[in-house]
């Protein structure tokens, strides 16, 4: 039996200014590839790992002259879990709406993960970067839950995630969803600004509720076609925190079909025997202008047979 990972000495990274804004989280995950991530979250939660000799949260955004500080972690190297099956990258490759010199717009299908981790092996990002081996520092630049399809976009260069999380936290990307929701919709648009706070289960399962102590959140939602007892709605985001769609559908009062964590079960069991075997949530739009393209990039992914079927039937 392999013996835990125990740290050893201690080594550093000075970060360099194209690394600048990067999570640490995300920096440490592309620079100690064969170090589980589990591993990576749990010393920067003790403090093990630190920045200018400072505790920090995964979410800390490094900055140009930041020195990482963390144990030499010596460790049995995980077995190698290969490479992406061909199905999987001729399933991506076949959903790209978009790309250019900078980035690459994937039709994310539901069911594969944004990223690996927890017993995932291969996500987008792992198998776009399979796929083009040459583009070294292919990173997401956001991120859509496992259960949700629709447009996600991978930066190929550090200066255009840079550009691309700048305009995120400024709200200048317009990012457009498509849900089906439980019940007849009424008052027309609504906002909804509930804060909404990350918990743990006892589980470790993570959920998402509506407190006051929370963080800012903004969502707008508009009702695009009502039917007996479901509404199919046009959502945009004004914040992107975790689960927020959904979390805040299910305060309204009107959960999303499919929705296991935060929907409704019978509702839920109604739409299963229907043929809806996923959550209807679809990222079928995303319109934003790179200061370095002036151009304007307005893509829409086409919403899925899947739930296409659902709301003609």
């Amino acid at each position: 039996m392999n013996s835990p990972a125990q740290p050893t000495t201690r080594q550093s990274f000075t970060i360099e200014s194209d690394h600048a804004e990067q999570r640490i989280d995300n920096f440490l995950f592309t620079k100690l590839k064969k170090v589980p991530k589990s591993l990576i979250y749990r010393l920067v939660r003790k403090g093990a790992i630190r920045v200018n000799k400072k505790r920090v949260k995964p979410e800390y955004k490094l900055q140009a002259q930041d020195i990482i500080e963390l144990p030499n972690i010596t460790q049995e190297v995980p077995a190698d879990p290969g490479m992406p099956s061909n199905k999987s990258t001729r399933l991506l490759e076949n959903n790209i709406l978009y790309e250019d010199k900078n980035l690459i717009i994937v039709n994310k299908p539901a069911g594969i993960a944004s990223h690996g981790g927890s017993g995932i092996n291969f996500g987008v990002i792992e198998i776009m970067r399979a796929a083009r081996p040459k583009l070294k520092s292919l990173e997401l630049v956001h991120r859509l839950d496992r259960d949700t399809s629709g447009c996600l976009i991978l930066a190929k260069k550090r200066s255009t995630l840079k550009e691309l999380h700048e305009l995120l936290q400024a709200g200048k990307v317009t990012k457009k969803y498509l849900l089906l929701v439980y019940g007849k919709w009424s008052g027309g648009t609504r906002k909804v600004t509930a804060r909404l706070q990350k918990n743990s289960l006892k589980s470790g399962e993570r959920i998402v509720t509506v407190n006051e102590d929370g963080k800012k959140a903004l969502t707008i939602f508009h009702p695009k076609k009502i039917f007996t007892d479901t509404t199919l709605l046009e959502a945009e985001l004004g914040t992107g925190r975790t689960h927020q769609l959904r979390v805040h559908a299910a305060h309204l009062g009107h959960p999303i079909a499919g929705d296991e964590k935060y929907g409704d079960k019978d509702f839920n069991g109604k739409m299963y025997r229907l043929g809806l075997k996923r959550l209807f949530l679809h990222a079928y739009s995303l319109s934003f202008c790179l200061p370095t393209g002036r151009q304007k990039i307005q893509i829409t992914a086409p919403i899925p047979k899947e739930l296409q079927k659902i709301i003609e039937d």
